[in-house]
């Protein structure tokens, strides 16, 4: 019986899923671990046997967030020491044993891609009384963002394995290639988005949508709209070449705040572009609270407003409650992360993407090995590109 080598590597990865683990752990894993204040040390520790709940992922990437730049700024959380990195995917190399299918009930083998989402607690208020939303979980977890413990050192991205425990979320992604995996978990924040901007009943295929903010969050907002039907895009920004890039990704008008100074200059502009009335819905995306307040004069009277730029507290904006929101009737929304459940919906909105020529992939400008995650989180302070990552080597 003749036997190629896709055959044997399917039958070996059978074997070696059915016994429980991959081969057995050796050597010793590195991690990028924040210490202090904008300090990464690249620490060794032993790579663990996984128990029988527990999966061993060799970590291929992950991208750098917004969220891992506050921490490393001056950790916000209070969680130093940790391994940041919640962006992640890798390579499963050892499985225990009552591990046999990813949380959408998917089959798992070693050899198999994946990446993990958040964690519920499932006891808090919001997961017993409100248990569809599972984002507003009070004590949610994410890897990446848990203070290092002696019972598990890898349990962040930003590190060459991680430690997958009992009681956590993850999914086989083989059919997407390194830069979509690294961009999901992004992807899910807007896919949540989506959503909400939809709960208001202002967000529909005739809408005209005005997207504030063209950083990473911004620019994957107006591709998930664009995916999702909305052909009349409006992006913010003073950055002209990320205005550029939002083009390619489906917006259809620009704005330029640096060439347009006064806030009367840009209500005009937008006013110009949706047929004098202004903004059916807008999407903030930035993290500035002046333009936080700025973002209402777009919005035209009974249209719609999703803020999703604040995932950490950079202070108040101020807005007249009779002209910003009653007078207007704007149906006001907010955006908190995902749920795990959006993953599968987030996937099929990258392989979309990809048949739609979307060029997602290229947010990501930027990549690092572990010993440069201080230089990574630089670069992503100064804003030299887009998307920053973190690539195994």
């Amino acid at each position: 019986m003749d036997i190629n080598a896709n055959q044997i590597e399917t039958i070996v990865r059978s074997v070696l899923s059915q016994m429980g683990t991959g081969a057995p752990s050796s050597g010793m894993a590195r991690v990028a671990m924040l210490t202090a204040a904008k300090h990464f040390e690249v620490k060794e520790f032993p790579i663990p046997q996984p128990g029988d709940d527990e999966i061993l992922v060799k970590v291929e990437g992950c991208g750098v967030c917004g969220t891992d730049v506050h921490e490393w700024k001056g950790d916000p959380f209070g969680y130093i020491p940790l391994v940041l990195g919640h962006e992640g995917t890798g390579e499963v190399v050892a499985l225990g044993k009552n591990i046999k299918h990813d949380s959408q009930g998917h089959p798992i083998r070693v050899g198999d891609k994946l990446v993990t989402s958040v964690i519920s607690c499932g006891e808090c208020h919001n997961c017993l009384m409100h248990p569809d939303s599972p984002q507003l979980c009070e004590n949610q977890g994410v890897y990446g963002l848990i203070p290092d413990n002696d019972k598990n050192h890898l349990c962040g991205w930003f590190s060459t394995h991680l430690l997958i425990t009992k009681g956590s979320t993850f999914f086989v992604v083989n059919d997407l290639s390194l830069d979509q995996r690294m961009l999901l978990e992004l992807a899910a924040v807007t896919t949540h988005a989506l959503e909400q901007g939809k709960r208001t009943g202002r967000l529909n295929f005739n809408s005209k949508v005005l997207v504030q903010g063209c950083g990473p969050v911004g620019l994957m907002m107006i591709a998930t709209l664009h995916v999702a039907g909305i052909d009349r895009i409006i992006a913010v920004d003073g950055n002209e070449n990320r205005l550029a890039f939002a083009k390619r990704l489906g917006a259809t008008d620009t704005v330029n705040f640096k060439e347009l100074p006064t806030l009367d200059q840009r209500v005009a502009a937008v006013k110009g572009m949706s047929d004098g009335a202004g903004a059916d819905f807008a999407y903030q995306c930035t993290g500035n609270p002046g333009a936080a307040a700025d973002v209402y004069k777009y919005i035209r009277r009974g249209g719609g407003l999703c803020e999703m730029g604040f995932f950490v507290n950079n202070g108040d904006c101020t807005i007249n409650p009779h002209f910003d929101l009653c007078n207007k009737e704007i149906m006001l929304v907010g955006s908190w992360t995902y749920g795990a459940h959006e993953y599968p919906v987030t996937m099929a909105f990258l392989r979309r993407a990809k048949g739609m020529g979307v060029p997602l992939e290229e947010l990501i400008t930027h990549r690092f090995p572990l010993d440069k995650m201080n230089e990574a989180m630089e670069t992503n302070l100064s804003q030299q590109g887009i998307k920053i990552a973190y690539v195994a080597q």
